[in-house]
């Protein structure tokens, strides 16, 4: 096995258990031939600190999978998987949609797995996954005996590690979308296209919360995708909803489900840019009793930070304006790069700016199935906040 050592002096995180590396942590660079393999890690003095998968293309130059001496095999993978399913299961999250495998969280770094179902959406994000893409796709076959297994390797992760990109099944059969039951609401699913793996699987428990706080308020769903936030509201009870997406298949698609499951008359939908939408109603008032916003990163690098954080402000501080006294705003950050201190200080901000006093009712994280390493942040990237205004 291939053997790497951090430089001397150097406060490497994973001298703190952080399962990564980067590259000018190295005293010397990844060898070629050790691309997509795994290799020991040492400190300057020569002690081990774990085994990982080495990637000579990216910043990350090592990705730990095992604190013992292991290889990469089937043996480890199936172990992984094994693992990662108890957790769920001991979670409650018994299926049959889910999150299997959430990557450094679950000891297989850049491996993503959900279950929509009988089909699994699997994406590759790393040059080690790739790698070894052959042997955990068996490893999954036997494990879960799925119909099919999607391979949505589109994600742009895979650009740092100069993987192509694709989405494909492993049959190379046609998946054509289908309608599928989550948590009590029908959706139509398309694995192979839609954004993510399919479906927002982090937000589920939220979807369904959020509708508990809906019942007889007037809802606007910002940023609302395939609706699930919209439709669950309408579902328990809301006397109107309002779903705004700049997208035109969200908003397509929104109206599909609505239909399908009867909610068509209570469930609106609007193309719009969220901005746009909120700018051109800058003066109204108490026009809404519940608004959620749950909008894509504004900060998928570190560089646009202070941009992703006046445009959150500017967002909820819209919402907050628009609320009627006593209403709710249930609002939503996907950045990983901008911690939950600081959302909430955004928000806190933004009800200030609003000349609002906001009580928060809940603060919310990303579910059971997708997990935190506590040693690793870059794991936990969703955080929320549910506060009621005076």
């Amino acid at each position: 096995m291939f053997s790497l050592r951090l430089r001397p002096n150097i406060p490497a995180r994973a001298l703190r258990g952080h399962p990564w590396v980067f590259v000018g942590e190295l005293r010397t660079p990844v060898p070629p031939e050790a691309d997509g393999k795994a290799a020991i890690l040492c400190d300057a003095r020569g002690r081990p600190l774990g085994v990982g998968l080495c990637s000579k293309r990216s910043a990350i130059a090592w990705r730990k999978f095992s604190s013992k001496s292991s290889d990469f095999d089937r043996s480890f993978i199936d172990g992984a998987l094994g693992a990662a399913l108890a957790h769920r299961e001991a979670s409650g999250l018994t299926g049959p949609v889910r999150r299997l495998v959430w990557s450094e969280a679950d000891h297989l770094p850049g491996l993503v797995v959900d279950q929509y179902g009988a089909a699994l959406v699997v994406q590759s994000l790393t040059a080690g996954i790739e790698n070894a893409l052959p042997v955990i796709l068996a490893a999954l076959q036997a494990k879960f005996k799925p119909e099919e297994i999607i391979l949505r390797n589109d994600a742009p992760a895979r650009r740092h590690e100069h993987l192509p990109l694709e989405a494909k099944t492993v049959s190379g059969k046609p998946y054509p979308a289908r309608w599928l039951t989550i948590d009590g609401l029908e959706y139509f699913i398309d694995l192979l296209g839609a954004q993510k793996t399919g479906f927002y699987l982090d937000q589920r428990a939220q979807h369904v919360r959020v509708g508990q706080l809906a019942k007889g308020r007037r809802v606007l769903d910002g940023c609302c995708n395939q609706g699930a936030f919209a439709l669950q509201c309408a579902k328990a009870g809301a006397v109107s909803v309002l779903g705004i997406d700049s997208s035109a298949p969200s908003i397509a698609q929104s109206e599909q489900n609505a239909a399908k499951n009867g909610l068509a008359e209570k469930a609106k939908f609007e193309m719009a840019n969220m901005f746009d939408w909120f700018s051109a109603r800058k003066d109204e008032r108490n026009s809404y009793d519940l608004i959620v916003l749950d909008p894509p990163s504004f900060a998928p690098k570190r560089g646009a930070f202070a941009g992703a954080l006046r445009g959150y402000k500017e967002l909820n501080l819209r919402a907050l304006r628009m609320l009627a006294p006593g209403g709710i705003l249930a609002t939503y950050c996907c950045s990983q790069n901008v911690t939950t201190s600081t959302f909430l200080e955004v928000v806190a901000d933004s009800a200030a700016d609003a000349e609002r006093e906001a009580r928060v009712i809940e603060v919310t994280s990303q579910p059971a199935d997708h997990p935190t390493l506590l040693a690793c942040p870059e794991t936990h990237y969703l955080k929320g906040v549910i506060v009621e205004v005076e």
